[in-house]
């Protein structure tokens, strides 16, 4: 007992460095004290219910210690996406232990290594999306040694951490086999080498095309921001512009940036009929002081229908009866007062999307006011450019930076280089808004784009398209403007180009290990097969 208890803690200290702050070196041996725990124990029914308890307790765990923060939030937050990240890990991790006890190991194998890769997938696609614990965003401390995700994106992380602890788990069942040595060694080795390889051959693009882009950090508390003084976060965006560089190019303004609401297609007019005239304040301020410039900030943008014609997340207007959407929305102003828009289409759970809303509709009770805005919002479309002195450039918008083939599809749509604005200041000084400013540095390398980035708090700079961070970053509880020079790139990679292939795979080789376990074990059973 105490030596199951002792693994369960080394396993969920080794899965849970990544996420941190500290290195995501750790991972490739970070499953085999659990795999231990599965091998020994027998094939009765009542030792699968024994593993099955290890193993929740482990992945609830690894869940507790690396998303403890959304408590400070919400406390049914970190508790459901505990329930639902566990649940996926546990479908992995069972079959392959329930094939392991009745079939040969490198069938096992293949359907651990493809089931887990198949749920980490499914949690980017499905409903209930919460990716932060997929096994390849733990490298975000180490971009030295993923550069190669600009093939795989972070499911080839995830593919190189589980068969690195397979083979280490051969070490320890075989620990006097010095080929057992020579192969988990090669398997680490050969992708940190070919990362360093990358990594040193990296260089910025020579001449070409560049922005000056500034950041600018408000420093708003999130809990204020949106039941406090209006007229006093304009003015403290109007001084920071004040600060800005007169000959920058690009201004960032973090998510929800410019409180209120308003209405499309002309945004000068919000709820009730009164006249915005903040619009027209901003390009006056940008003819004055930039006026070569494009300014970006977040906002909520509505958008009319008239009754028939609404979406399915439409709400009904009381006063009239049409209906209309609420969108987190990117709004590109310049000193002419033309204006580009991005509405955001990664929606946060729970907070701007229900899922499965005919279920989960009475729980409104439970959604929490992470951005002004309750419940189910209009879900943007992916790929939105924004276009400035003849550069294309992405619009992010925060939780959109969590999904690397989302995020690839402003590349495809031509994005030379790439913004995300944010407001994750949510949870206080805390690993979760340092972690998704690094996981930041991830896209960058899976699309080969420099990044700049926008918080309201927590940490806003720019990184390169090698990952590194570049220069100075304003950081908690810091107000301020950041200017620096964004080289453009024109590369396409691997991974933008085809996307989460190795998830796809993966489920099809999950099904197809499976389907073979099922009939081998018909096989077995059945006396009239030799």
């Amino acid at each position: 007992m105490f030596r199951r208890i002792a693994a369960v803690i080394l396993s969920v200290i080794l899965l849970s460095s990544g996420w941190l702050s500290l290195t995501g070196l750790t991972l490739p041996v970070a499953l085999v004290p659990l795999l231990w725990i599965s091998s020994s124990y027998g094939d009765s029914r009542k030792d699968w219910w024994r593993v099955f308890g290890w193993a929740a307790l482990t992945f609830a765990l690894w869940n507790i210690s690396t998303i403890w923060w959304i408590w400070g939030a919400t406390p049914v937050g970190p508790v459901a996406a505990t329930l639902a990240s566990t649940f996926l890990n546990m479908i992995a991790f069972m079959v392959y232990h329930t094939i392991s006890k009745k079939a040969h190991t490198a069938l096992a194998y293949t359907a651990l290594v493809s089931s887990w890769i198949a749920t980490e997938y499914w949690y980017t696609v499905g409903e209930f999306s919460w990716p932060w614990l997929i096994l390849g965003n733990g490298f975000s401390h180490d971009v030295w040694a993923v550069q190669w995700y600009e093939y795989t994106g972070v499911f080839g992380g995830s593919l190189w951490v589980l068969v690195a602890n397979l083979f280490f788990f051969e070490v320890l069942k075989h620990r006097h086999e010095c080929r057992r040595y020579i192969a988990a060694g090669v398997w680490v080795v050969v992708p940190l080498l070919f990362s360093l390889v990358l990594w040193h051959k990296w260089k910025p693009v020579e001449g070409g095309e560049s922005l000056r882009v500034s950041v600018v950090q408000p420093n708003v508390d999130c809990y204020d921001k949106f039941h406090g003084d209006d007229a006093w976060q304009i003015d403290n965006i109007k001084a920071l512009l004040k600060e800005t560089p007169r000959n920058t190019d690009l201004i960032l303004l973090p998510e929800t940036a410019l409180p209120g609401y308003y209405w499309e297609p002309s945004l000068s007019y919000q709820p009730g009929g009164r006249r915005a005239a903040v619009w027209d304040e901003l390009a006056a301020q940008l003819a004055a002081d930039h006026p070569e410039a494009l300014l970006v900030t977040g906002t909520n943008v509505l958008r009319r229908y008239e009754a028939g014609g609404q979406t399915a997340t439409a709400r009904k207007n009381r006063w009239d009866g049409s209906y209309y959407d609420i969108y987190n929305s990117a709004v590109g102003i310049d000193s002419a007062a033309r204006w580009q828009i991005h509405r955001k289409g990664r929606l946060v759970i729970g907070v701007e999307k229900t899922p499965l809303p005919w279920l989960f509709e009475k729980l409104e009770f439970l959604v929490i006011d992470l951005g002004g805005t309750l419940g189910q919002i209009g879900v943007g479309q992916s790929g939105t450019t924004f276009t400035h002195k003849g550069v294309k450039f992405s619009p992010a918008i925060c939780y959109e930076g969590l999904y690397g083939d989302y995020y690839g599809d402003f590349v495809r749509h031509g994005a030379q280089l790439m913004t995300i604005i944010s407001n994750d200041g949510w949870w206080g000084d805390t690993p979760g808004y340092r972690h998704l400013f690094t996981l930041s540095r991830l896209r960058a390398i899976e699309h080969r784009r420099a990044i700049a980035r926008s918080a309201n708090t927590g940490r806003s700079g720019f990184i390169s398209a090698r990952g590194d961070i570049v220069g100075e970053t304003l950081g908690w509880k810091e107000r301020g403007v950041l200017t620096g020079e964004v080289k453009c790139h024109d590369e396409v990679t691997f991974y933008t180009r085809y996307g989460d292939y190795i998830g796809r795979i993966s489920q099809l080789v999950m099904l197809l290990s499976i389907l073979y376990y099922v009939a081998y074990r018909a096989k077995k059973k059945n006396y009239l097969v030799e």
